[in-house]
């Protein structure tokens, strides 16, 4: 399996793992969950993604669990910038806290990389990266990542620190970050595209066709094409099957003619790429433009538990935490509440997918 150098000395292996679909409940399903990520490890992935997000902090508790002490060779990335009940989190206070917390589930003295998850808009993103620049000084991250960023974000966050990759959604069926892609590929900042292989084909669909003949599934086809896109390209597919993570694994090795490459990249946008591991779900692209961490959270609520309710709003004073109130709920200044984005309704709030 080829690799890559994060932040140009830190080599990982080019076809990582993406933990979000690991349960962490009932016993049996975390026990199957385990042997899952260290199959992984077994397999030979160096660069296995975790977030607070994925259960609050309980994803990366499962991912300690399964496979500390760590191999030397093994790279654990994580992510942080989202509070309970999931609001964007740019706040400085806000991000050492959770990498203290990181560290501690992750039974770690050094995070390798620490991806900011999304883009706090309610605060400075020279405040959210020179946080970061900050705890890697401090010897507490090595590497420092972002995720969902343009080439505009990423360009001002170059200014402040050395990125070593970017985390966008990315397929053959939603390539809206192509110039994100062109801007990691000049810089040579690795590119982790996630949900790599959701979308999926028709049966008779250009992915399909290629499947055929090269005697790969379609989610084979999808990876093969990604790590063929560009050389800093790292896909993260994630799965809770032994099945499906040999197969993800050997899409590694396989490689697609030019042609066959031009063929699967006609795949439409807005058609599903799940070879058969679940039934098309055909999408409006305007829809996929407008995704957020709100639309995706079927796959969280399956791993971590029943979507949560919430009736009342949360208003709490300025500056103020009570109750269950949430870390961010007033914006950076302290004076007001926030008026930004949200990542799901109060009202009928669904956990997250990544």
């Amino acid at each position: 399996m080829s690799e890559f150098l994060i932040g140009g000395v830190r080599p990982v292996t080019r076809l990582g793992f993406g933990a979000m679909h690991l349960p962490g409940t009932p016993a049996a399903a975390r026990h199957d969950a385990i042997a899952v990520a260290r199959r992984a490890v077994e397999l030979g992935i160096t660069l296995i993604d975790t977030a607070h997000l994925y259960g609050w902090g309980a994803n990366e508790e499962l991912i300690a669990e399964a496979l500390y002490p760590y191999p030397p060779q093994l790279l654990v990335a994580t992510k942080v910038g989202v509070a309970p009940p999931g609001e964007l989190c740019g706040r400085p206070d806000f991000l050492r806290e959770q990498v203290d917390e990181g560290l501690r589930r992750l039974r770690l003295d050094r995070i390798e990389l620490l991806q900011l998850h999304r883009v706090d808009p309610q605060v400075p993103l020279a405040d959210q990266v020179g946080t970061l620049r900050e705890l890697r000084d401090a010897g507490k991250i090595a590497h420092i990542g972002l995720s969902e960023v343009s080439v505009e974000q990423l360009a001002e966050a170059r200014t402040i620190v050395e990125i070593a990759s970017v985390q966008n959604r990315y397929n053959l069926a939603f390539r809206d970050y192509e110039p994100v892609l062109d801007a990691c590929a000049a810089a040579g900042i690795a590119f982790l595209p996630w949900r790599p292989v959701l979308p999926a084909v028709t049966a008779d669909g250009p992915v399909a066709r290629v499947a055929a003949e090269t005697g790969a599934t379609a989610a084979q086809v999808a990876l093969a094409w990604l790590l063929a896109r560009s050389p800093v390209m790292l896909p993260i597919p994630g799965t809770a099957s032994l099945r499906h993570l040999a197969e993800n694994v050997a899409a590694a090795g396989l490689e697609l003619t030019a042609e066959q490459a031009r063929t699967a990249r006609r795949a439409a946008p807005g058609v599903s790429v799940v070879a058969g591991r679940r039934a098309a779900q055909p999408a409006a692209q305007s829809a996929a433009r407008k995704l957020s961490i709100a639309s995706t959270t079927r796959a969280w609520s399956s791993a971590w538990g029943s979507p949560e309710t919430v009736t009342t709003p949360i208003t709490p004073a300025p500056g103020t935490r009570t109750g269950n109130a949430p870390p961010c709920a007033a914006n950076w200044a302290g004076s007001t509440p926030i008026s930004g984005p949200r990542l799901w309704p109060l009202a009928a709030r669904r956990r997250p997918t990544r």
